[in-house]
């Protein structure tokens, strides 16, 4: 089983590198890490259960001088499968957020 994410920022149209991100479960952080030139992180291995990633989008967003409205975006997903590769992209800009789950 293996977890990743990918940031774009959707105002500039291109990979939000430098994010903070942290893997949380059971109220415990699990991993933490910053994304790649990319906007990628990935090789986590959480298990089976109920997940959260949390990114520090207001420090990515204040680091470039811009106002955003959400300070952090936090998705809850769940892991059945700890066979499957799971995807979570994030799809941001200083005033909306959207995810989905990837492959």
């Amino acid at each position: 089983m293996s977890l990743s994410t990918h940031v774009l920022d959707a105002a500039l149209g291109r990979p939000a590198a430098g994010v903070a991100v942290r893997l949380e479960s059971g109220g415990a952080v699990v991993a933490e890490g910053h994304t790649d030139a990319d906007g990628r992180l990935k090789g986590w291995s959480p298990g089976a259960g109920v997940h959260r990633l949390v990114f520090d989008t207001g420090a990515y967003f204040a680091a470039r001088g811009v106002d955003a409205f959400y300070p952090e975006v936090t998705v809850a997903f769940t892991i059945d499968d700890p066979d499957e590769h799971y995807h979570v992209p994030l799809l941001l800009s200083p005033f909306a957020y959207s995810t989905y789950r990837g492959s």
